[in-house]
């Protein structure tokens, strides 16, 4: 193999796991993200739950409120029913006390209702806060373990560049810029074998002058269909497969 088919190759091989350990720090972010999420959507539930009891304590000292006025009301109409002297009065009276009381219980009723809810929802807070709380601990475990692998991969990232700075260097300079701009359109497959008289890159039938010229090894040599380096070891095969 040519001298400088083995530098790009390596080369190759440096770019590919930069471009591996680049892809996975850019997953990072993202999956850090979304461990936070999870622990404020946990800490969010709570929190709904709650304003839930909140509201339902709210509406319960209001139905109490208005139980306190309306027993006020019942006594003024029972005072009012003592000093009247006229019967039809009194009778609108008792029936404005006996609406009272009606009321009362209508709202009574009500308040059991809140109150039984109020319980459920308890029940629920203490359910959510552990859940809550086991969400925290864990997003807080990931992240660290996260931003740990970050660091890592970020010190790798500089190893590897580094590396391949110097591996580029090596490269003849017009080679070079050729495989640099085969990087930037192609990926990161740029040199490719030949096995079965195809392109490893584009997968296009090479005539069989580009066959012979990738055996003999004398020059470097292009796929004429997508313009990738070509490169021959003595375990490929070169006849055409069937």
């Amino acid at each position: 193999m040519l001298d400088a088919i083995e530098k790009l190759l390596i080369l190759q091989d440096r770019d590919r796991a930069i471009r591996r350990v680049q892809d996975e720090l850019a997953r990072i972010g993202p999956e850090r993200e979304s461990h936070r999420a999870r622990a404020a959507q946990s800490q969010a539930r709570l929190e709904a739950a709650r304003l839930r009891l909140r509201q339902l304590e709210a509406d319960r000292k209001r139905l109490e409120l208005d139980v306190e006025s309306l027993k006020q009301q019942i006594e003024r109409y029972s005072n009012q029913q003592l000093q009247t002297r006229k019967n039809e009065e009194y009778r609108a009276l008792a029936h404005e006390i006996e609406t009272c009381k009606a009321e009362i219980v209508r709202i009574e009723d009500k308040e059991l209702e809140l109150m039984e809810q109020a319980e459920q929802v308890q029940k629920e807070i203490v359910a959510l806060t552990h859940e809550s709380e086991e969400a925290r601990r864990a997003a807080e475990r990931l992240v660290a373990e996260l931003n740990q692998r970050e660091e890592n991969l970020r010190r790798e990232l500089a190893a590897l560049q580094a590396d391949r700075e110097a591996l580029a260097a090596a490269v003849e300079p017009s080679l070079r810029h050729r495989y640099e701009r085969l990087l930037r359109s192609k990926g990161e497959r740029v040199v490719v074998g030949v096995a079965h008289s195809v392109c490893g890159g584009c997968h296009m039938r090479l005539p069989a002058q580009v066959m012979v010229a990738c055996q003999a090894q004398q020059e470097v040599v292009t796929c004429t269909n997508c313009g990738r380096i070509l490169y021959y070891t003595p375990d490929m095969v070169l006849t055409a497969a069937d």
